[in-house]
């Protein structure tokens, strides 16, 4: 009663647990705190479940899918329901629910949260943060559903399930593919960015904590040898601090001191080379992390007193400098010193002892050894007498009468040389100057660079002027100077320095003969030397285009794109011997490269049984890139039994008689194909043309098969992203808008060019502008018929041969008997979107997988769509939806 009184009485009273009778128990079984248990653990148990049924669907799917996919209660409560999910049809429903309907392979972070829930609910602890698991969860859900839904589209495995499905029709439709591509990117980018920020916070503070304790340890251990001086130091702190403290007090080392010796000095540190030894002063070539580490190590009052400062100096090879103040005008030949830091010393003094242990450099002399040759087995019992491997292989022996063209054959178009007009030069110096004052910023200095259509004037401004401020006055400049094509580069990379370039009103041309002639051509080390022309500062630009690996080419009609296209080939022609090299020419417009027709049995490469070396037939394009593609893995095949991984080392291997001849072993020329309106293929055949490009972008730069694609359209349905990507290097002649100029560079400049043959090189992200040479078609015609009266090859170089599946036949029969119901709504829906996916069957018309595969193998046995290509959609080869119904009536 004393109890049920304390127990109803308003006052506040505290009863204790001794006052309370056996009855009562300290565990009562229904109690809040139980029942609390008793959720978290169901909350457990459930999360359980799900991550069997969920790692049972992913190989169970296809069997259930059809069974769940049109729910009714009568699965639930029918015995002969065969299930294959391991947690049977209440496990298969749960699973089909979380990975198809909703989340796809995402759905693991849900479980992650219930299985967090339920601990923290069991233990009634905050072992984990759910607010932040629960947030994290559900960006992690929403990027990785869409990323998911992106890469494996074509897939029939709900990977993204219906949320990354939803995700990505909505943002690709708004921003299409790329658009979505860059998105997901940048995400992926800032959530690895956050979770690296927040690993290294949390490194600094465990850092900190250890810094801390090492310390307390060894003040401790100080305190301990004062009250203890005859006691061992690192005996102590070996019992107290473990294995810590034999990196913080290493055992002492006697440290041996510098000392002068005949005016010369010796120096402890190995990394630091001496280069002078005078009476009083020492110089040496340091570095700055040795400069700073030396630095640590003298004592305050012997410190360094004066280093100097990193130089560098620019020599110009000629210089004419005008009455104009602050003008010069230079073709200058830029000489960089070499970097240095001149650490001067005026007596030399001892070091002392330091804290860090100085080992003494130990100087020994190394003798030179020759490398060790890889040994290579050959079989020689299967050799012919003929192969000697003593002899080293020589592929020009077919040819060996065979002679380069000379420059007599190209014409001298100009003088060559860049006639300077003072007057022109500083009437624009005087309105540059003009215009940037009306604006307030001020000019210290202007150099200017000419070239030999565009000069450039280099302007260093006051300090505390904006850049942004001058390049916003690009229109400005280019009014007052009434010129066509100002381009203003702020800054320019490396020099600091202002750039404007301005065309010039006389231009020079720049002449194919004068660059080839050059040294910088006739000594240039490089697999495919190309001359592209001469830049602003008039030097000779020669790149190698096995190195680019691939050139992308495009501009405005009648901007020079196809004189480019011929000084580069003409290039080859004058550093390459016929065996060393092969050319896959496609000319859909069949005037522009027709002229080298005439050297088809010297460098042309065309299909077998083929005609014409040049190809103009949109239908033997695709069949000539596809043969390269085969051509390209037969190369890798012998590239991976020769054990080598580029061409370069692979034909140095054949010369060196190390490969057998009679195991498939050939001599492998370079490939270059030439494709000259690419356009006009991406219109005719699309697809069809974009994938073998693709593919051999990719890939073909190591077996030598290179790629140089012209086109004078350049938007992003002709360039698309797949291969602009494997095209760092590009050419942009003049174009007529800015957006193309970035679809090409990725930046602005094209436009502003000033057309016939100036150009923008952009490689590796350097943006180069150039002048391209110039080639009449008179030249090309000598250059072509001079190799072509020589003797050459029996035939031009034959490429695979490649068979289109197409016109194979198909081995499947078509049974009208047993179509399907839905065969001709799967047939339209295929036609519609173009895209031969089985998901795509499966999704549209909630058909489960097994219906939706028998449907797809009777799409291909009418002939709509192509064979399976694994992970790829199949081809359709049903365009319109017209054509498909004529197809069915018949």
């Amino acid at each position: 009663m004393k109890i049920i009184f304390a127990l109803m009485s308003k006052k506040e009273q505290t009863v204790n647990k001794e006052e309370l009778p056996e009855i009562f128990p300290d565990t009562v079984l229904f109690s809040k705190q139980n029942i609390q248990k008793y959720v978290g653990i169901i909350i457990l148990l459930f999360s359980l479940f799900l991550l069997i049924s969920v790692i049972s669907y992913f190989f169970t799917w296809k069997i259930d899918q059809d069974k769940v996919l049109d729910f009714t209660w009568n699965i639930i409560f029918n015995k002969e329901t065969q299930i294959a999910n391991k947690m049977g049809t209440f496990g298969a429903l749960s699973a089909h629910l979380l990975v198809y309907e909703l989340f796809g392979v995402a759905s693991v972070f849900v479980i992650a949260y219930l299985f967090a829930l339920g601990f923290n609910i069991t233990l009634n602890e905050k072992i984990f943060k759910l607010k932040r698991i629960l947030i994290l969860s559900i960006l992690w859900i929403c990027y990785l559903s869409t990323l998911l839904t992106f890469v494996f589209k074509s897939y029939a495995f709900p990977f993204g399930g219906g949320l990354g499905n939803f995700i990505y029709e909505w943002i690709s439709a708004l921003v299409g593919n790329v658009g979505l591509a860059i998105i997901l990117v940048v995400a992926g980018l800032s959530f690895f960015g956050i979770n690296i920020k927040l690993l290294i916070q949390k490194l600094k503070t465990k850092v900190s904590e250890w810094n801390t304790k090492r310390k307390e340890i060894i003040e401790q251990a100080a305190e301990k040898q004062t009250a203890n001086p005859k006691e061992d130091i690192i005996k102590i702190s070996k019992e107290e601090a473990g294995y810590e403290l034999e990196s913080i007090l290493p055992e002492e080392k006697e440290i041996p001191l510098p000392h002068a010796k005949d005016n010369q000095f010796e120096i402890l540190n190995p990394e630091i080379e001496i280069i002078q030894t005078p009476q009083n002063d020492l110089k040496v070539d340091i570095t700055q992390e040795v400069l700073e580490d030396i630095t640590q190590q003298i004592p305050q009052e012997e410190a360094v007193d004066d280093v100097n400062n990193l130089m560098i100096e620019e020599e110009t090879n000629e210089e004419l400098v005008l009455d104009v103040p602050d003008v010069i005008i230079s073709k200058p030949e830029k000489k960089i010193k070499d970097k240095a830091i001149d650490l001067e010393i005026d007596e030399v003094q001892p070091f002392g002892i330091i804290e860090h242990v100085v080992e003494e450099a130990e100087i020994e002399e190394v003798e030179e050894t020759q490398n060790e040759l890889e040994e290579v087995v050959v079989d020689n019992e299967n050799i012919d007498d003929e192969f000697d491997k003593n002899i080293n292989y020589d592929p020009k022996l077919d040819l060996s009468r065979y002679k380069y063209p000379s420059t007599d054959l190209l014409e001298e178009h100009g003088s060559g040389q860049i006639e300077i007009n003072k007057e022109e030069l500083e009437k624009n110096k005087n309105q540059i100057v003009e215009t940037l004052s009306h604006y307030s910023i001020g000019i210290d200095k202007i150099k200017a660079t000419i070239g030999p259509t565009v000069t450039l004037y280099e302007i260093v401004p006051e300090k505390g002027v904006r850049i942004s401020k001058i390049k916003n006055l690009e229109d400005d400049i280019a009014l007052s100077l009434s010129a066509l094509g100002i381009r203003i580069i702020a800054p320019i990379p490396g020099r600091g320095t202002i750039g404007i370039e301005v065309p010039n009103v006389k231009k020079s041309i720049v002449s194919m003969k004068s660059l080839l002639e050059g040294e910088k051509f006739k000594k240039a080390d490089m697999d495919l030397p190309i001359a592209l022309g001469k830049s602003i500062s008039n030097e000779d630009f020669i790149v190698d285009l096995a190195k680019m690996p691939h050139l992308l080419m495009a501009g405005a009609t009648g901007q020079g794109k196809s004189v480019g296209i011929n000084a580069l080939l003409i290039s080859l022609l004058y550093k390459k011997h016929p065996a060393e090299l092969k050319l896959v020419m496609v000319d859909p417009k069949k005037v522009e490269l027709s002229l080298y027709k005439l050297i088809e049995k010297h460098y042309l490469a065309k299909l077998p049984n083929e005609e014409e070396a040049i190809i103009t037939d949109t239908k033997k394009v695709i069949y000539t890139l596809n043969a390269l593609c085969i051509e390209m893995d037969e190369r890798y095949e012998l590239l991976k039994t020769a054990g080598v991984r580029h061409i370069k080392e692979y034909n140095q291997k054949f010369t060196n008689r190390k490969l057998n001849p009679n195991k498939g072993h050939r001599y492998l020329p370079y490939i270059v194909l030439v494709v000259d309106e690419f356009a006009d293929l991406m219109m005719t055949a699309g697809k069809e043309v974009e994938a073998p490009i693709a593919r051999l972008a990719q890939l073909a730069r190591a077996i030598g098969i290179h790629l140089v694609v012209a086109t004078q359209r350049p938007s992003v349905n002709i360039i698309t992203g797949t291969i602009k990507a494997n095209f760092p290097g590009r050419i942009a002649f003049k174009v007529t808008a800015k957006v193309d100029s970035r679809t090409i560079l990725d930046a602005g400049g094209a436009d502003q060019l000033i057309g016939r043959g100036d150009m923008l090189l952009s490689q590796s992200g350097d943006i180069v502008r150039l002048q391209c040479p110039f080639v009449d078609t008179p030249e090309v015609e000598r250059i072509a018929k001079f190799i072509g009266d020589q003797m050459g090859y029996s035939t031009a170089y034959d490429l695979p041969e490649y068979v289109d599946p197409k016109e194979g036949g198909s081995e499947k029969s078509f049974d009208f008997s047993n179509k399907d119901d839905l065969f001709e709504e799967a047939a339209r829906l295929i036609v519609r979107n173009q895209i031969g996916s089985t998901s795509l069957i499966q999704r549209k018309l909630a058909l489960g997988y097994a219906r939706s595969g028998r449907l797809m193998d009777q799409l291909e046995a009418f002939g709509i769509v192509g064979p399976n290509l694994g992970s790829k959609a199949r081809e359709v080869y049903i365009k319109t939806e017209d054509e498909l119904e004529r197809m069915l009536q018949a």
